[in-house]
């Protein structure tokens, strides 16, 4: 057999070196958060986990940790034959669980008589989780972002995907947040991550960034749609150098019906929205917005909400949270096609010191 504990230091300096990352958690437990590449191999799925907690408090513990011992067993069984049949004696997985307790190291322990090479994570998911807290400033606080700033539909977005295609390090708050960053930012069928998860996510990608070199990030609020920047690593973005982007209106416009197309097909999930700003801008502006949408008149409506709604105040916020934004300098682009975002990446890389 062999089998053994391995902390969240050594564990993460050892990662090649792992055939597999196997989390023993339930399904709804992976989905919250896990641990970078790993799969869900379930000791007890979500309903066998409420039938013995309900066996714990209405029958007794005893039998609880009978019927328990019957699903762990029958499931370490189905892994087994699902998942290991073509695994040779050399394969090692890293297994985890809540805290590192019963779950892995029961699964842990039938892997290591099999005769696999087995470690288990000391302190479990919990252990990682407390990691990544503590991480995500120490990354943060050597970067030096530089951060692209500008009103809505001035395609910050896509200037971040160029200067990515030519090599830059990008940091995209919003592809990580799966969430465009306003009232219509949530994308169809695209849901928004945990605040665990997006945070693992950020870990993540703060991790792969060589100091050395700037990292491009766009100025984002600190909410993004249902997730939120940890304090302090908005704090260290926040001081970064800015550099202001432009374009004209009709270019804006036509940049944001491409971005939200999916609007156009369900003109009742767009009111939805819009009906959300009645307590910020009030019933008679937003139900003209409405009757815009009801009539097909979406340019109008897309240029109405630029003007009367996201512009109004934006240079404001957006000095009063970075510092360098008022002496920022300015980027054009005349509008959102391809060639000219490639053009503005090239400008901006070589503004960058």
């Amino acid at each position: 057999m062999s089998l053994s504990p391995v902390g969240v230091d050594a564990a993460l300096e050892a990662w090649g070196c792992y055939s597999c990352v196997i989390d023993a958690r339930s399904e709804s437990e992976f989905a919250l958060d896990r641990l970078p590449g790993s799969v869900n191999w379930p000791s007890l799925n979500d309903g066998e986990r409420a039938e013995v907690g309900t066996i714990y408090k209405q029958v007794s513990p005893f039998e609880a940790k009978k019927r328990g011992a019957a699903l762990v067993a029958a499931n370490i069984a189905r892994h087994i034959e699902c998942h290991l049949q073509d695994k040779a004696r050399d394969w090692q997985p890293l297994i985890y669980c809540w805290r590192g307790g019963k779950r892995s190291n029961s699964l842990g322990l039938v892997l290591g008589q099999i005769g696999f090479r087995v470690q288990v994570l000391e302190g479990g998911y919990k252990a990682f989780r407390a990691r990544v807290m503590a991480d995500l400033p120490l990354l943060a606080a050597p970067l030096r972002f530089e951060v692209v700033a500008g009103a809505t539909g001035t395609g910050k977005t896509r200037l971040l995907a160029a200067l990515r295609d030519r090599g830059a390090q990008v940091l995209d708050l919003e592809a990580l947040a799966s969430h465009r960053s306003s009232v219509l930012g949530l994308i169809p069928g695209q849901a928004q991550p945990s605040q665990r998860r997006f945070e693992t996510l950020l870990w993540e990608a703060l991790r792969q960034f060589e100091p050395t070199r700037p990292v491009y990030v766009e100025a984002e609020s600190k909410k993004i749609g249902n997730v939120a920047v940890p304090t302090e690593l908005m704090d260290i973005i926040r001081r970064g150098h800015c550099v202001r982007v432009e374009m004209p209106m009709p270019g804006r416009v036509e940049l944001l019906m491409q971005d939200y197309a999916f609007f156009a097909d369900s003109a009742e999930l767009l009111c939805t929205r819009l009906e959300a700003l009645v307590p910020l801008r009030g019933s008679a502006l937003v139900g003209r917005w409405l009757g815009l949408v009801r009539s097909g008149r979406t340019a109008e409506l897309v240029e109405a909400l630029l003007v009367e709604h996201y512009d109004p105040g934006y240079a404001q916020s957006t000095s009063r949270n970075f510092a360098s934004f008022a002496d920022a300098p300015v980027l054009t682009i005349a509008r959102g096609v391809p060639s000219n975002f490639e053009q503005a990446a090239n400008e901006l890389l070589s503004l960058t010191p």
